[in-house]
């Protein structure tokens, strides 16, 4: 818990202060994360976050990828090493395929909001336009209205109304729930980088899609 105030912290001395000046100038100034990160007895609802996942359940081999939105190389990961993986081991039900985001910063804390407010149906829609889109929506990352602006434009792409978006990025219960998730998923797999891919909870070495097929297909016995 120290862990995960302290990164809440972080966040808020990034726009806390900064949240707090433009509540009274401006609609869209992005999430409060000074409210959780100040309030360090609350109590923390993390029923708020689903895991999220792809594939068959019962399959036997899971992977699990932690990745950053803001992160180029997951953007490079999506773009290549995930797409075949979905193609031979997702789609087909040979795997069962959980991603895990990861906050190193506010905007892709924010990023993570905005797709799971448009709910589980179409949350790795969102992604792929977070990750599509990622240079686009972070700009130069020296404004914070601006990105948060244009989060807003993905998440209404996505078939949120403007009164859901706006509710999606002021909530600071979903924003500290899925920080302590985040934290907690992070220590316990000893996750340090992005992106990281485990198979079966084993980490691998790096993220190419040869190591990653050849580690699924031992573990599938093939």
């Amino acid at each position: 818990m120290t862990r995960l105030l302290a990164l809440a912290a972080i966040f808020a001395s990034g726009i806390g202060g900064y949240a707090l000046w433009t509540a009274s100038q401006s609609p869209n100034a992005g999430p409060s994360l000074a409210a959780y990160a100040q309030d360090a007895d609350a109590e923390v609802d993390l029923s708020l976050v689903t895991e999220m996942s792809l594939g068959n359940p019962d399959a036997d081999v899971t992977v699990v990828e932690y990745a950053s939105f803001t992160c180029p190389h997951c953007k490079t990961f999506h773009e290549g090493p995930f797409k075949e993986l979905k193609a031979d081991y997702i789609d087909t039900g040979k795997i069962h395929f959980i991603y895990r985001e990861v906050y190193f910063d506010r905007f892709g804390l924010w990023a993570g909001m905005i797709a799971r407010c448009a709910g589980e149906m179409r949350y790795f829609g969102v992604v792929d336009m977070l990750y599509d889109g990622q240079r686009d929506w972070i700009g130069d990352g020296q404004d914070p209205v601006a990105i948060s602006e244009r989060l807003k434009t993905i998440g209404k792409s996505a078939g949120m109304s403007q009164d859901e978006v706006d509710a999606c990025m002021t909530n600071a219960d979903l924003a500290q729930a899925m920080v302590a998730v985040y934290q907690q998923n992070a220590e316990d797999d000893n996750v340090r980088s992005t992106p990281s891919l485990l198979v079966n909870g084993e980490p691998l070495s790096g993220n190419s899609y040869a190591e990653l097929k050849a580690t699924i297909d031992q573990e599938l016995g093939s």
